[in-house]
């Protein structure tokens, strides 16, 4: 079977416009959380990570697009710009486009907000996106909670697999809306700090935004640096609850289990596991049952969502973008907020930025309606 590779990537957050510059400011220890004040979002101060709307049209408008845009589809269209121009690929038959998003453009359901509410259909955002750049092939929209990221990996090198593509380009992301942030309030889920994964002192957990991008491909002549080759994932559903993960880690336990079995690989092999690590009570109480049922209590661990608060559908997407970085520059980033473990079981938690040989690491993933997904990815040999 051919291997299938993450090539070109490109972040747009609130700690910068494109991978390296967010790889950057990770390592110096820098968050995009902030306390926000904004009654359009929600009725009181709240922490979470907000791209700069004035850079953001500006950085849009040097594209000089033709129409009027969305929020989330300028920040996706922004990232995949990028990713396309430099990797040259031509849109043809053979080169497919995957979204991945929770929610879409959730906030024109807004009576507020000026575009038709008709944007809200994550089909019609991805046809606005196939449109813009003028891919040939008809877009796929995957929508599986906080997993869909990391799920639009695994479809797109199936997909490859199977020779459906040559090449895939994904686009992921999610923003802060009134919807979002009301939603996980209900489930007093909200922490009115800055989120701490893993901590004894978490309270929660604060939404961020996102658009990232990357090109899945099975081309190895036309690689970046930091490219990872995808040496297997899988998806398992817990079945627990609507909202809350099995107590005994079980969907998590079972993706990551297949996801080394098809990699050919254990928990010796694992250099570093970039963890889903929302800051709430049941989800890292979960995510170290299921680590330590594998054997992986001691592998160096982090959650990326100190820096970026929890970017829902493009979570999965930019913490394996960050994951690939991290292996490049042979760096593990700390865990920002954690100070003190607060779990029952044992985690290597990430504690300062460290320099380390790296070649392997597993991303981890888990979502409302019990689904979780796994994907483990290998250092590219120069």
């Amino acid at each position: 079977m051919n291997k299938i590779y993450l090539s070109y990537n490109n972040i747009v957050s609130s700690l910068g416009f494109d991978s390296p510059t967010v790889v950057h400011n990770i390592h110096e220890g820098l968050s995009g959380v902030t306390l926000i004040e904004d009654e359009n979002l929600f009725p009181s101060p709240f922490y979470a990570s907000v791209l700069d709307t004035d850079k953001l049209g500006m950085a849009f408008e040097k594209l000089q697009p033709n129409g009027d845009y969305t929020r989330l589809e300028k920040m996706m269209i922004l990232s995949l710009t990028k990713i396309i121009k430099a990797s040259g690929v031509a849109l043809t038959d053979r080169v497919g486009l995957i979204l991945s998003t929770t929610k879409g453009n959730i906030d024109t359901l807004d009576p507020r907000n000026p575009m038709p509410s008709e944007r809200a259909y994550l089909g019609t955002l991805g046809h606005i996106i196939k449109n813009y750049f003028g891919f040939t092939t008809e877009p796929i929209v995957l929508s599986n909670a906080c997993v869909s990221g990391i799920l639009a990996i695994s479809i797109a090198k199936r997909f490859i697999s199977q020779g459906t593509f040559d090449k895939v380009f994904i686009v992921g992301g999610d923003i802060v809306s009134n919807f979002i942030l009301s939603g996980f309030n209900s489930f007093q889920a909200m922490s009115p700090l800055p989120c701490k994964p893993y901590c004894k002192q978490r309270s929660g957990i604060n939404i961020g935004e996102v658009a990232t991008s990357v090109l899945v491909s099975k081309d190895q002549k036309k690689l970046v640096p930091e490219a990872v080759e995808i040496l297997g994932e899988a998806s398992s559903n817990d079945a627990n609850h609507i909202s809350g993960p099995s107590r005994t880690g079980e969907g998590l336990y079972r993706s990551i289990l297949s996801a080394f079995k098809e990699a050919k690989v254990g928990s010796r092999d694992i250099d570093y596991i970039s963890a889903h690590g929302t800051a709430t009570n049941f989800n890292d109480e979960m995510e170290a049952i299921a680590l330590n049922r594998l054997g992986l209590d001691t592998v160096p661990l982090n959650s990326l969502k100190g820096y970026f608060g929890h970017t829902l559908g493009g979570s999965g997407l930019l913490e394996t973008i960050v994951g690939m970085h991290s292996l490049y520059h042979n760096t593990l980033y700390a865990s920002k907020g954690f100070t003190e473990l607060g779990v029952s079981l044992p985690l290597n938690i990430i504690t300062a930025t460290t320099s380390k040989d790296l070649n392997c690491f597993l991303k981890t993933a888990s979502g409302f309606g019990g689904c979780n997904t796994a994907a483990v990815f290998k250092k590219v040999e120069s």
